[in-house]
Formats: structure tokens, C-alpha cells, sequence
């Protein structure tokens, strides 16, 4: 135990000295003398005041005078990266069906061991966490990171080969997973061996965003330009750590495993969600945050607070009980980091409540911030030992997993997408009446999911606790929420169809130019540097 949790401090000590590094820097070069006007840098010179929504007929239909020139190879990177995480998404959704079906039908396809519940959960966790929304938040911030700092993306090669190394990867992940191999750890269950490839890939990302941002042409970084960033340096960290071969093992890779999965959802994910939906919400209503500070400080208390939240998890464990009490503590202080994200978003977004019903996009990215509060909260709620003591173990934690990964995160990208996608292609969505019908059956099938497992988790929870109870009772309290849950799947599965569809449509089908008067999308910036 000594080994493993010397070396998670011996890395918490390390990225403190780069967070200090990063600290001085933005400090010398004037990063936090900052106005409230530096809040409409998601806006050029004229811009704001109105709708800016590709989907909406009430929308200013040109361009965008801040989109950078784009060249024909970025654009197919885009292209790439939003088509296969659709297509891992289709794929993470059925194989979460069937997961889900197992649950409460054990004796529906038994004749085949891919088909097993713990391969098919395993196949759907990574096939959605690192296909769909890596490659989509990856893909997000291809496109944002370069639109903020006015400036090309550099190095467009190295992205679309980090783009093929990681499909291929996880491809290779999943096939091996579906035949009986894998580490054996949740979040982790790809072998090590196939992790170096997505490690590679990984690599190929980051460079062209380090170059696109030394090479910007604006001083000041805006909010979604740090949680980017600071994401490009927190998950190689957590990823090659917690892969290293044959260094964790018992209880001490427990503590290892819970460090790395948690702090992929809150050092991973969470910037690639609050950095796009810090951009969409301002830009598609056309006015600035509430507080430019206070997203600031949203930004540094979760770089300070959640680097440990993870180990929660680990109450009642052979684990010291300081590591756990130290997870408690900066599971609660994580409250700071929540609420100034949820002044900021929440006060813009539903005080422009027309803006909802005008834009699609709109509906799903401050939705999504909105269960990003949500799940955070209901998070530091957990993390307390009287309430970890009832959910622990049980659908309960699932649930809210599934309340910041998909309601959160998964939704803010599907707004993401239906936002850049006509502004890269130079074409209209095709099917405007799919997009609400997406999002209806998101948003039903989710709220069905979330209740479901939410309810039948807690009577899970104490009917463990009820001494007097046999613990098979416990699991057939859960029978009619599992029901709900395979009905809520497989309405948010239906969505994701509807959602693939409008897209190929999209790519393959005649659909009109989404600028019809104003040229061409890509003319609004000259190119300054090569991107290749």
C-alpha cells in the first residue's frame, strides 16, 4: 500500500509544481488581469446581441467572422472524428441494451460468451467513454480551441493520425475484450498492451492544439481555452499511470483504479463538457457569461479540488483512513468549483428561456450544464459517509454515473455537433424535425433511466442494511427499476439512431448549403500559418 499511495502523491506533488509553473506563467503574461469584457471574447467585433444557431430560421444565417479559415484537410479531420464517435456511439448504445436486458431477462442469450452481461457492459463503458465522447470532445475542441485563439490548426496531420491510431486502438480493445481479455479493472479493462497505441493516439491530439495555441493571435485565453488545456495535461498523466504493467496489484490497485476512473469523468471529461458549453451557451444567445471571474475560479477550484475525489469509492475498504477521508473532503469542497459554474451558465441560459425554444443546440448544451450541477452535488452528497453507507454497492451509484457522462457531458456534445457540423460542411441539417426528436428521446428515455435506478438503488441500499432481510431480497427489490432502466436505454438507443441518421443524411443524401447568400463558410479568416 505504502508503494502505490507514495507514488499518487509522489504525482499529486508533481502536477502541483506544473500547476504552480502554469500559475506564474498566466500571471507574468497578464492572464488574470482580467474585465468582464474579456467574457465576450466568444464574440468578434459587432457580434452578440442575437440568435446564432444554424438550426433556428430566427438565426443570423451568415457566417461567422471569427471562424478561421478552414482548410479541406482540417475539415475532414472534423469530419472524421465527429462520424466515428457517432458510430462508436451507436455501437456503446446497443451493447448497453443488451447489458441491460441481461440484468433482469439472465437467460436471453447465454449461448455465446461475448454475449454475457460482463463483456457486453465492458464493450458499451468503452466504446462510449473512449470512443464517443473522447473522440467527440476531442473533436469539439479541434474546432473551438482554433476559433477562439483566430488562428488555423496546426499540425492537422498529426490529428488525423492520432485520429486513425485511436480508432483502430479501440477497435482492437473492444474486439479483444469480446474474446475474454482483458486487465480486469472498471474504466481500465483494456490491456496495457493496446493502451500504448491509444496512448500514441492521444500524443497525436494534443500536439496540434499546444501548436494552435502558441501560435493564437489573441493574448488573453478564455475559460474554454484552460479547461482544454489543462485536460490535454491531466489525462495522459492519469492514463499512463494507472496502466503502468504489473506495478498495482490487491488493494492497492483498487485505490489505483478508483484514482484513475474518477478522475477520468472530473479531469477528462468535465473540462471537454464545461470548456464546450462556457462557448455554446454565450454564443448561441449572443451574450456573455454573468461572470468572467467566477468561471475562472470554477476552473481552478476543480484543478485544485478533485485530483483525490475518487477514492469514496473506497469507504469501508483495506485502504488507510486518511486516503478516504481526504476523498470526502474534496468531494464536499468541490461545492465552490460547481456553483460558480452554475451562476455563470445557469443564470444565462435560463434567463434567456426564449433562446430555448428557438434553438435546438441550445436545449441540449444548457441542459447538459445543468446536470453537470446536478450530478456534481448528488456526487458530494455520496461521497459522506452516512449517505455512502445506503448507496454504496448498489444501481444508485450507476445512476448517477449516468447523470454526469450522459446527461452532462454526452448531452452538451450532441448540441456541440448539431452547432459546428453545418458551419463546417457548409451545409443545413437536413432533417430539422429529427434534432427534436432526438432530443425528446434523450431526454424521456434519460429521466426514465435516471429515476428507475435512482429509486430501486436506495431500496437496494437498505434492504442490504436490513439485518433482518435475506440479501436476495435486496436484488429482487431491484427487478421492476431494471425494467425501467432497459426501457429508458433503449429510448435514448432510438435517439442515437435518429441522431446517426441525420447525419448520414447529412454526408450522403442532397441537402442545401446552410449559407445561401453570404459565400462560402471558410472564407471569413485568411489562413496566417500552414496547418499541415
Amino acid at each position: 500500500m505504502n508503494f502505490t499511495i507514495g507514488t499518487l502523491l509522489a504525482f499529486s506533488f508533481a502536477a502541483s509544481l506544473i500547476a504552480v509553473a502554469a500559475l506564474i506563467w498566466a500571471i507574468s503574461t497578464q492572464q488574470f488581469k482580467i474585465t468582464e469584457s474579456d467574457a465576450r471574447a466568444v464574440f468578434d467585433e459587432g457580434e452578440g446581441g442575437k440568435l446564432d444557431d444554424p438550426t433556428s430560421s430566427h438565426s443570423d444565417r451568415s457566417p461567422s467572422a471569427q471562424q478561421p479559415g478552414m482548410s479541406g484537410e482540417w475539415r475532414r479531420l472534423l469530419i472524421v472524428m465527429f462520424v466515428t464517435s457517432t458510430a462508436w456511439l451507436v455501437f456503446g448504445s446497443v451493447f448497453g441494451v443488451i447489458a441491460s436486458l441481461k440484468l433482469h431477462i439472465p437467460d436471453w442469450l447465454t449461448g455465446s460468451a461475448p454475449l454475457t452481461f460482463g463483456r457486453m457492459r465492458t464493450l458499451h463503458l468503452n466504446s462510449v467513454i473512449y470512443g464517443f465522447l473522447s473522440l467527440g470532445g476531442v473533436g469539439t475542441a479541434f474546432w473551438l480551441v482554433p476559433t477562439l485563439f483566430k488562428v488555423s490548426l496546426q499540425k492537422v496531420r498529426f490529428a488525423m493520425s492520432g485520429a486513425v491510431v485511436w480508432n483502430l486502438a479501440l477497435l482492437a480493445g473492444v474486439v479483444v475484450i469480446a474474446m475474454g481479455w482483458n486487465d480486469g479493472q472498471e474504466w481500465l479493462e483494456i490491456p496495457w498492451q493496446i493502451d500504448i497505441f491509444l496512448a500514441v493516439g492521444g500524443a497525436c491530439f494534443a500536439i496540434p492544439l499546444l501548436y494552435t495555441t502558441a501560435a493564437r493571435r489573441v493574448n488573453h485565453i478564455y475559460v474554454t481555452g484552460w479547461y482544454y488545456m489543462a485536460a490535454l495535461f491531466w489525462f495522459p498523466a492519469l492514463f499512463i499511470l494507472a496502466n503502468l504493467p504489473g506495478v498495482h496489484s490487491g488493494a492497492q490497485q483498487a485505490t489505483a483504479n478508483w484514482w484513475f476512473a474518477h478522475n477520468v469523468l472530473g479531469l477528462w471529461l468535465t473540462p471537454l463538457g464545461l470548456g464546450a458549453a462556457y462557448y455554446f451557451i454565450p454564443k448561441i444567445i449572443g451574450k456573455p457569461i454573468y461572470s468572467y471571474r467566477l468561471s475562472l475560479l470554477g476552473f481552478w477550484a476543480l484543478a485544485l479540488f478533485y485530483s483525490q475525489v475518487g477514492m469514496h469509492h473506497l469507504i469501508g475498504g483495506p485502504v488507510p483512513t486518511w486516503v478516504v477521508s481526504l476523498s470526502v473532503v474534496q468531494s464536499v469542497m468541490m461545492v465552490i468549483s460547481v456553483i460558480a459554474v452554475a451562476i455563470n451558465q445557469h443564470t444565462l441560459s435560463l434567463g434567456n428561456l426564449w433562446a430555448w425554444k428557438e434553438s435546438l443546440p441550445l436545449r441540449f448544451v444548457a441542459l447538459g450544464a445543468i446536470m453537470y450541477t446536478l450530478a456534481s452535488l448528488q456526487g458530494s452528497l455520496e461521497a459522506v459517509r452516512a449517505f455512502n453507507t445506503v448507496t454504496h454497492f448498489t444501481h444508485y451509484t450507476v445512476a448517477h454515473a449516468h447523470l454526469g457522462v450522459y446527461g452532462f457531458v454526452a448531452m452538451v456534445l450532441f448540441g456541440g455537433i448539431y452547432y459546428m457540423l453545418p458551419r463546417i460542411t457548409g451545409r443545413a441539417w437536413p432533417m430539422p424535425w429529427a434534432i427534436s426528436l432526438h432530443f425528446w428521446l434523450v431526454v424521456a428515455g434519460f429521466a426514465i433511466y435516471f429515476i428507475a435506478l435512482t429509486i430501486g438503488g436506495w431500496l437496494q441500499g437498505m434492504a442490504m442494511l436490513d439485518a433482518s432481510r435475506d440479501w436476495l431480497e435486496s436484488m429482487e427489490v431491484t427487478i421492476p427499476y431494471l425494467a425501467g432502466r432497459s426501457l429508458g436505454g433503449t429510448l435514448m438507443t432510438i435517439g442515437h439512431l435518429v441522431f446517426a441518421a441525420n447525419l448520414a443524411v447529412l454526408f450522403l443524401g442532397r441537402t442545401r448549403r446552410f449559407v445561401e447568400d453570404a459565400g462560402d463558410t471558410d472564407a471569413s479568416v485568411a489562413t496566417p500559418r500552414s496547418g499541415a
